[in-house]
């Protein structure tokens, strides 16, 4: 708004002498050929429009490069790599990693199903009151209304602990109020729902501490793990103290009531809250406290992968469940949900730029060839990073966005110039030396200036900020460059399509931009409806798929009506334009 509006009121107030040969020294024409900027741009013309197929050859050859560089593209993130390698937070974590066990965190958790507690409690109840010496009436009595009890709390829901828990108050109550002669009957079933609540402590049963421990030494055989702490270690280690420190007893005991034992003597010589660092006082949920060498998030996957591994290969006892927390597991799933961001935002802001590009040039083919230059300079400035060795990370990610809007620019100037020019001179040919003149040198001038402003990055102390200053540079001059190097070779190429003159290639133009208009906003739509409703991708490539269809259906009928408008106007309208021109 403000180019439009301040600039030509600030030129209003210039000198016409000022503005004499503005931007060339000494004047319009023949000076320009002593300017090597001048010079450059008009040799780059003449060898586009002699050496346009090999051009586009070199450009497959790029675009195959930048493939097989993208393809080696790693995704990972580290805060502490935003650091340059010589600041001392950097210093102080490898130094750090290097001595101790690791600083970066993570937690597994462990837990039973909460839907599995009370399954197969009938059964149990049955088989505790079998085992009794005697089976008299008041017993088999008591565990008819037991059993009737349980089927009713069970049918009324809740989880597991609260029927249990409910349970146990209808049996203490009967206790309390029971008749003498049911009352030892009624003190069987609190033992037994004594038991229960004993069964429900998992994390006293020593084949769960062993598992835990076998899950343990997977962790602790991979580079970025330094250490793993876990409530098995801490009975190993009492287990050992109890009997003489011997070192073969550095192991879980055999029975839940030794671990129990263990656990309480642990209580007795600590702080007893300590115990609940890694498990609920139910002991029915642990937890696994890893420590990591590293905070790249492809090690952070590596872990969560060699632990999906071993969960998979070795079923874990007791219907065990794994779930992970902590800061550097929260850093990977955010560069995950930050990359799918990304991926998303491009794609919608290409789509939308796309359109614009639809309606400004009124062509489907001439949009394409706008968004050229940004998708292949996007593409290569990629490829260079994978085939680099650099990762995907943050800044990297969020260039891909911020990079459309500026890069576009120079192909929309360029190709607006370009069709004013074919249409006043009546050939690419002709019109390739005023193009490459004043236009060809406000788009070189353009990129350079732009550039260069975001050069003083590089000087910043934070390595993301050098990065979008590096990269946007890179961007920025690797678009302008393909602008004047290969949109050139195009419109020598597709010349005939891109000026039409016979009525097969007009239909086949409004044809091809009523059909691309179509499926850009479908993918838009679509685009939206996969991020914002939870409709699945299956779904949405269905009607993707569906609406191309009814699109280039619909877009048939249509092309050839705006054929017959365009041939009866193209005539007046053509020399309006050449009349403007001159």
């Amino acid at each position: 708004f403000l180019t439009i509006i301040f600039i030509p009121s600030y030129i209003m107030r210039m000198s016409e002498s000022s503005l004499a040969g503005f931007g060339m020294p000494g004047g319009p024409g023949g000076p320009s050929r002593n300017v090597l900027m001048a010079r450059l741009l008009q040799w780059m013309g003449d060898r586009t429009y002699r050496w346009a197929k090999p051009i586009m050859v070199l450009t497959v050859v790029g675009i195959s490069i930048s493939i097989y560089g993208m393809s080696r593209l790693v995704i990972n993130d580290n805060p502490i790599r935003w650091f340059a390698e010589s600041h001392d937070i950097r210093v102080a974590d490898a130094v750090l990693n290097q001595h101790f066990g690791g600083t970066y965190m993570a937690y597994l958790s462990l837990a039973p199903d909460p839907s599995d507690s009370t399954d197969g409690i009938v059964d149990r109840i049955n088989a505790y009151f079998a085992q009794l010496e005697s089976a008299s009436q008041q017993e088999q009595e008591v565990v008819a209304e037991l059993i009737e009890k349980t089927e009713s709390l069970e049918r009324g829901g809740g989880e597991n602990g609260g029927v249990l828990a409910r349970l146990d108050k209808f049996v203490q109550a009967r206790i309390l109020t029971a008749m003498q002669e049911y009352r030892q009957a009624w003190e069987q079933a609190g033992l037994f729902m004594e038991s229960q609540h004993q069964r429900r402590q998992i994390m006293k049963r020593p084949e769960v501490l062993n598992y835990i421990q076998g899950l343990q030494k997977t962790l602790d055989a991979m580079d970025m793990v330094g250490k793993t702490n876990s409530l098995a270690d801490i009975v190993k280690t009492v287990h050992r103290e109890l009997l003489l420190g011997a070192s073969e007893q550095f192991r879980v005991p055999d029975s839940a009531a030794a671990v129990a034992q263990t656990l309480l003597t642990f209580q007795n010589s600590h702080r007893p809250q300590d115990l609940w660092h890694f498990v609920t006082p139910d002991f029915r949920r642990t937890s696994i406290w890893i420590q990591m060498r590293s905070g790249d998030n492809v090690d952070m996957s590596s872990v969560v992968d060699a632990v999906d591994r071993y969960l998979a290969e070795n079923p874990p006892p007791g219907g065990l469940q794994a779930g992970w927390f902590g800061l550097t597991y929260i850093n990977m799933v955010w560069q995950e949900r930050m990359v799918t961001g990304m991926v998303h935002a491009f794609l919608g802001s290409f789509l939308i730029v796309f359109l614009m590009m639809l309606v400004l040039l009124r062509s489907g083919l001439w949009a394409i060839l706008s968004m050229l230059p940004l998708t292949l300079t996007i593409g290569s400035v990629y490829g260079l990073i994978g085939l680099i060795g650099k990762h995907y990370d943050m800044p990297v990610a969020v260039l891909s966005a911020l990079s459309l809007g500026l890069a576009v620019d120079f192909a929309i100037h360029f190709l607006v110039r370009a069709r004013a020019q074919v249409v006043a001179t009546g050939s690419w040919q002709a019109a390739a030396g005023p193009v490459f003149g004043a236009p060809a040198r406000a788009i070189t001038r353009n990129g350079l200036v732009i550039s260069l402003g975001f050069l003083p990055l590089l000087l910043a102390p934070l390595v993301p900020y050098q990065t979008v200053g590096a990269l946007i540079a890179a961007i920025l001059i690797a678009s302008g460059a393909a602008t004047l190097v290969l949109l050139p070779a195009l419109i020598r190429v597709l010349e005939p399509w891109l000026f039409p003159v016979t009525e097969g290639c007009r239909l086949t133009c409004n044809y091809l931009t009523c059909t691309l208009s179509s499926v850009a906003v479908a993918g838009l739509v679509l685009l939206n409806l996969y991020q914002f409703a939870d409709v699945p991708a299956e779904t949405l490539i269905w009607l993707f798929v569906g609406a191309v269809i009814i699109a280039a259906i619909l877009c048939r009928p249509l092309a050839r009506r705006r054929l017959g408008d365009r041939l009866e106007s193209r005539q007046p309208a053509e020399s309006r334009i050449k009349q403007d021109m001159e």
